[in-house]
C-alpha cells in the first residue's frame, strides 16, 4: 500500500488539496491479482466533473447507515488443531498466515480480520464429544471446567490475539451438556467467565447454534423460540449482575427460511443468520420490523470443488464459513485457508472475498473506529455490471481527514451467453468532484481521504449494530440501523 504524505496532515494545513486515490487492492476473476496492492505510481485525482463513464458511482457521505463490527471466521476445534500442528511443523508459515489474515496495522499487507466465532464444547468439527460440565446431578455447575476445551484452542486464540488485539470473540454451543436436555443460562455464564479467565474478553454469546437443526451424526439441539427467549432473559440478568453487561446476546443463529416469534426482545442485541436455505434478501424483513437491532451473518460454508469466480461473486453479495482446515478434509465445508501436510498453505476464495471487504473498514488509527456504511448509487449504461458498497472510517484526531472507501464487484463477464469479461470505465462522484477508474472483472477496494463535513463528522466512533462474519457478508451491510425502540415482541422473518 502506498500512503501519500498529505493523508497524515491536518486539513487546516492543506485547505486547497483535492482528494486523491492512492490505495487500491484487487482480486481479479482469472486470479492474476489476489488481494493485491496495486500501489499506483501517481494518484488518481478528483477533478472538476466531466462526462460520466459507462458506470457512474455517486457517493453520498451525508447519508450514514450502520457501523461494521467486522469480518472473520469460526475457530472450531479442528481449525485450532490444524493451526497448532502447522505451528509445530513450520512456525514461520504459521505466523505469516496469522499476520496476513489478522493484522490491522495501517499500511500492512494483511486483511485485518477481527471476528472469531468459537464453539462452547464439541461441534461437528471436533475430534471428541465433550462439554464443559457433564457431571450428573451438578445443577449448580460446580464441576464446570473450562479446561475441557482443548488447550490448542486457547493457544491459537492467544496467538491471534497477539497479532490483532481488536479481535471480537463470539461464543455459542452446538448442544447442551451431556447431562442436560437444554442449554442452562448458568452454563453459558460460566463459559463467558471461563474464557475471560484465560485472557479473552468476550464480545457476544448465542444461546444455541441452529436451533431448528436436529442431526444425530454431530452435536445439535432443537429449541423453540420461546425457550430461547426465556434462556436469553435469564442469561442477560446473570451477565449484568456479574459485571458482564457489555457482552451481547445474539439470537436465532439459523437460516433465512423460517418465521419465528421471539418475545423477550430486550435481552437480545439482535439476531444472526446462516445461508443454507432461503434468501439473504429476507433479512430486510427483520430489519424493517426492528431497525435498532443488530443483524449478524455468521455461517455460510463454501463447497469444495465449486467454481472459483462464481463463488467470489456469490460471496461478495452473500458470503461463507470455516476458518481453516487440512487438505485431507472431506468434501463439504471449504475453509478460508487450506493447510497441507508439508506445512505449506493456500488461501481460498472465502478469504479473498472477505479480505477485500475487511480492508475497506479496518481502523485507520490505532484505537480508532471501524468503518460505517454511507450512501451510494450507481448510474450509467453499465450500472448493472457493478455492485458497490461505500464506507467512511472515523479518525482519532478531529483534525485528521476521514477515510472514504468503496468495494466494487464488476461481474460483467457475459457468463450467461459467451464468456467475455469486460472492464468497466467508471466515474466516481464525491462532493462535486469526479475521479475516473476502470474496474476489471473482479473485486476492487480503493479509498481516499477528505475532511469531515456535515453528517460525515458524526462518523467518528459511532457504535455499530451490523456485523458480517464467518466469513460474513458484504450483502449484510445493506441494512440501516436507528435508535428507535420497538415493542417487547421480536418478530423475525427469514
Amino acid at each position: 500500500m502506498r500512503t501519500s504524505l498529505i493523508f497524515g496532515l491536518s486539513i487546516f494545513a492543506l485547505p486547497t488539496v483535492s482528494q486523491q486515490i492512492w490505495d487500491i487492492w484487487q482480486t481479479t476473476w482469472e486470479r492474476s491479482k489476489l488481494f493485491t496492492s496495486l500501489a499506483p505510481s501517481s494518484p488518481i485525482n478528483f477533478v472538476t466533473p466531466g462526462p460520466i463513464g459507462s458506470a457512474d458511482i455517486v457517493i453520498n457521505d451525508g447519508t450514514l447507515y450502520q457501523s461494521i463490527v467486522g469480518f472473520g471466521g469460526s475457530l472450531t476445534d479442528s481449525a485450532a488443531l490444524t493451526l497448532n500442528n502447522l505451528k509445530t511443523k513450520n512456525s514461520g508459515n504459521y505466523w505469516n498466515l496469522l499476520q496476513y489474515m489478522f493484522t490491522t496495522t495501517d499500511g500492512a499487507n494483511a486483511a485485518g480480520l477481527n471476528y472469531i466465532r468459537v464453539p462452547i464444547g464439541a461441534s461437528d468439527f471436533s475430534a471428541n464429544l465433550y462439554s464443559l460440565d457433564d457431571t450428573s446431578g451438578d445443577t449448580s455447575f460446580n464441576n464446570f471446567n473450562i479446561n475441557n476445551v482443548p488447550s490448542y484452542v486457547f493457544s491459537v486464540l492467544k496467538d491471534i490475539q497477539s497479532t490483532n488485539s481488536l479481535i471480537k470473540i463470539h461464543l455459542l454451543p452446538w448442544s447442551p451438556t451431556m447431562k442436560c436436555s437444554s442449554i442452562d443460562p448458568t452454563y453459558l455464564l460460566k463459559a463467558v467467565q471461563g474464557f475471560q479467565s484465560k485472557g479473552f474478553p468476550i464480545y457476544a454469546i448465542s444461546i444455541q447454534n441452529e436451533p431448528q437443526n436436529s442431526n444425530p451424526t454431530y452435536p445439535t439441539c432443537t429449541m423453540s423460540a420461546d425457550v430461547e427467549g426465556q434462556i436469553g432473559t435469564t442469561l442477560r440478568n446473570l451477565l449484568n449482575s456479574n459485571g458482564l453487561s457489555s457482552v451481547k446476546i445474539v439470537g436465532y443463529e439459523h437460516n433465512w427460511t423460517t418465521l419465528v416469534l421471539i418475545r423477550y426482545n430486550c435481552a437480545f442485541t439482535g439476531v444472526s443468520f446462516h445461508c443454507y436455505a432461503g434468501s439473504v434478501s429476507n433479512q430486510d424483513q427483520f430489519h424493517n420490523a426492528f431497525p435498532s437491532k443488530a443483524i449478524y451473518f455468521t455461517e455460510c460454508a463454501g463447497t469444495i470443488g465449486s467454481d472459483w469466480w462464481s463463488d467470489i461473486k456469490l460471496m461478495v453479495m452473500e458470503t461463507p464459513s470455516c476458518l481453516v482446515r487440512t487438505a485431507a478434509a472431506a468434501m463439504g465445508c471449504r475453509p478460508m485457508v487450506t493447510v497441507n501436510s508439508d506445512g505449506s498453505y493456500s488461501f481460498n476464495q472465502e478469504f479473498y472475498s472477505m479480505a477485500q471487504a475487511s480492508k475497506a473498514i479496518i481502523p485507520k488509527d490505532a484505537g480508532g473506529p471501524y468503518g460505517q456504511r454511507i450512501g451510494v448509487t450507481v448510474g450509467g449504461s453499465l450500472s448493472w455490471a457493478l455492485r458497490v458498497g461505500a464506507y467512511v472510517t472515523g479518525r482519532v484526531s478531529s483534525s485528521d481527514w476521514l477515510r472514504y472507501s468503496i468495494v466494487v464487484l464488476n461481474w460483467d463477464d457475459s457468463a450467461s451467453t459467451t464468456w467475455n469479461p469486460q472492464p468497466v470505465t467508471t466515474t466516481i462522484e464525491f462532493r462535486g468532484m469526479q475521479a475516473t477508474y476502470t474496474f476489471p472483472v473482479g473485486v476492487t477496494t480503493l479509498w481516499w481521504f477528505a475532511p469531515a463535513t456535515g453528517n460525515a463528522a458524526s462518523a467518528r466512533g459511532v457504535p455499530g449494530f451490523q456485523n458480517a462474519t464467518s466469513p460474513d457478508a458484504i450483502k449484510a451491510t445493506t441494512y440501516n440501523t436507528t435508535n428507535s425502540v420497538r415493542s417487547n415482541s421480536m418478530r423475525i422473518k427469514v
